[in-house]
């Protein structure tokens, strides 16, 4: 039996989603002949080419037929106006961004080789404040990054391009992510699914058939992270079916997980077979002993199938099956990256910001440190399901020889931990463990900013090779923090933060708006608090997300313990995350939002710390209520205390 595991578009470019590889590697090492294949970079790449580029450019002007040029967007007009240019840098820039032609990069910031679309007028608002912003990031001699920045920018505006101009459910990393995303009702997805295809859907089912005709699969699994990767999937499953009916198709992942749990709706059957819930190996496993003869269907973990009731009707299955445990940390293998085109990926840098650009930059090999999350009280989380809810640790040794047997395989000692949040005693004991053993790797990952992650402790992360720390500062209020059972307070964050930041080691932030009784003072007063602590270097990048109540969260199961009310639900029969909510306080969010994201775009590139709080909204907002020095005070007595 032969299992061809795929990730279906798009998710990231400069590294693979580490599903397949997590399960490539548990089901070789369970005797299984597993073989994998990334049809999301493959995608991308063949609608990067010069001949791609002129079918593009034949839609474009198709869809535009009866446009004046004042009429079009400014992507489209800069790309037919330049189409000889963009035809022509298209695939250096490629193997560029590939790391294969370094050279090219001297003709890339001469500013004269790639045509410039509106991506680049970031470049230019940001000189309007702060003068040659290029030249204050990378200096004379950063040409590499300077390059594979504009480089960058030139490949979003290709990708703008064929957004707007051509298929509108592409994007690089959120493919088709509007049909799914919270969706009750599957028809947007099975309309489009019935229509005619897009290019992009066109391409991706000529890699399908050579990936069939490849390797011969006894059984195809997709795994389905994002919302934006469901169309993907489907597209796939439907290609595979054409070809032949009786392949049998199983989809599972992150978005499946989540947002698939009230999963009614029979015609997702018409495209999949099965559909597992949760961590995928015990799921998948039992299915491939169902399909060998050794299990009966009524023993299937946590999967959907269809089935038909005693009037012959067909109805969606679920089968719990809680008897059978799910496989430790300790035994699921190491992963494998083997069929996977590694040295195709692309490194991007998609901001002027050290830390931001890490997620799209360099190819990381994924691990994951412990299953779940070790505190899972976070009131805004989705604790009830199992990827959080059950904690489980594989041990430092175990984790350095993965290390050791995925750099063997791969040539890279890039690490990226992709835990919910990793723990402290674990982190710990992996840091000491690798400096014992002389390995030598650059890491980061996902951790809360614990009091434990002293600045002794922050140094021999460093030192045993992390680069990198993200957490949640979430509201910046004290209040609202405890509300929602956050468990670390404004001070101690900026203290860790700090820490970190000291010992060489880059933080990114996570925060939120929109909380639950959070009111349009608390949000300035959170804004206020942001400045002081990227003023203080406590922590270099940071993203705002607009709060979302979710079906599975503390919150979104008891809204009358935060004060809010939750609207009425509409009869699920396909996904169902986001809930809408009432909430007393009536704060405008939505202008705060706008705001809030300019100030922190501004911040992260070292700008506007010195504007007050009203410079950065559309309307007057409240005076921040915040004394200015505030965090600088907090920092100094952890100094004088040491």
């Amino acid at each position: 039996m032969t299992v061809l595991l795929m990730t279906p578009p798009m998710t990231q470019l400069n590294t693979p989603y580490p599903a397949t590889a997590y399960l490539t590697g548990f089901l070789r090492s369970r005797g299984y002949e597993a073989v994998q294949r990334d049809p999301a970079i493959e995608l991308f790449l063949e609608m990067m080419t010069a001949p791609a580029l002129d079918i593009i450019r034949q839609h474009v002007e198709d869809n535009f037929e009866s446009f004046e040029d004042d009429e079009l967007p400014d992507a489209v007009f800069c790309f037919l106006a330049e189409f000889d240019r963009y035809r022509l840098c298209v695939e250096p820039v490629i193997r560029f961004l590939q790391g294969k032609d370094s050279s090219l990069a001297l003709r890339i910031v001469s500013r004269r080789f790639l045509p410039e679309g509106p991506a680049f007028d970031a470049i230019a608002q940001m000189e309007e404040v702060s003068g040659d912003i290029l030249k204050t990031a990378f200096g004379q001699l950063g040409v590499q990054d300077k390059a594979k920045y504009l480089a960058t920018l030139f490949i979003n505006d290709l990708s703008a391009v064929i957004t707007q101009g051509v298929d509108p459910y592409f994007e690089v990393s959120r493919y088709g992510e509007r049909l799914a995303a919270a969706n009750p009702s599957f028809d947007d997805l099975y309309n489009t699914l019935m229509g005619e295809p897009s290019f992009s859907s066109e391409i991706l089912e000529q890699l399908v058939e050579q990936y069939l005709e490849e390797t011969q699969p006894s059984v195809v699994a997709l795994t389905v992270p994002f919302p934006g990767n469901m169309l993907g999937a489907l597209r796939i499953a439907q290609t595979c079916k054409a070809i032949n009916p009786d392949l049998p198709i199983v989809l599972g992942g992150g978005f499946i997980n989540t947002e698939l749990r009230a999963l009614k709706d029979p015609r997702v059957f018409e495209f999949v077979d099965f559909i597992c819930l949760d961590d995928g190996e015990r799921p998948f496993m039992t299915l491939l002993e169902f399909f060998d003869g050794k299990r009966e269907i009524d023993e299937l973990v946590r999967t959907y199938f269809l089935a038909e009731d005693e009037d012959g009707e067909p109805f969606v299955h679920y089968n719990e099956n809680a008897e059978l445990h799910d496989i430790p940390q300790t035994d699921v293998g190491t992963p494998i990256y083997d069929g996977l085109p590694l040295t195709e990926y692309l490194s991007l840098c998609e901001m002027l910001n050290p830390m931001h650009r890490i997620w799209s930059d360099g190819r990381w090999n994924k691990l994951t440190i412990a299953h779940g999350c070790y505190w899972r009280k976070c009131s805004f989380c989705d604790v009830t399901l199992d990827y959080i809810d059950r904690y489980d640790a594989a041990g430092a040794d175990i984790l350095v020889d993965r290390i050791e047997e995925l750099i063997e395989e791969t040539g890279q000692t890039g690490f990226h931990f992709v835990d919910e949040a990793a723990p402290p005693k674990a982190l710990f004991a992996l840091a000491r463990r690798l400096i014992e053993r002389g390995v030598v790797i650059s890491w980061w990952g996902n951790i809360r900013f614990e009091k434990t992650f002293t600045p002794e402790r922050c140094q021999l992360l460093a030192d045993s090779g992390c680069i990198a720390v993200s957490g949640g500062l979430e509201v910046a209020s004290d209040r609202l923090l405890k509300l929602m059972k956050k468990g670390v307070s404004v001070e101690q964050v900026a203290r860790v933060t700090k820490a970190f930041s000291d010992a060489g080691i880059l933080v990114h932030s996570y925060l939120m708006y929109g909380f639950p009784t959070q009111t349009e003072q608390e949000t300035v007063d959170a804004l206020e608090m942001v400045r002081q602590m990227m003023a203080q270097e406590c922590f270099q990048s940071a993203f705002w997300h607009r709060f979302a109540a979710t079906a599975h969260s503390p919150i979104g199961i008891n809204p009358e313990e935060y004060g809010i009310t939750l609207a009425e639900r509409p009869d699920i029969m396909f996904a169902e995350n986001d809930v809408d909510f009432t909430d007393p306080t009536g704060t405008d969010h939505d202008m705060l939002g706008d705001g809030l994201r300019k100030a922190l775009y501004n911040y992260m590139h070292g700008i506007g710390f010195d504007q007050p709080m009203d410079f950065w909204f559309d309307k007057p907002v409240k005076r921040t209520l915040v004394k200015k020095d505030l965090i600088a005070k907090a920092l100094n007595n952890l100094i004088v205390s040491s």
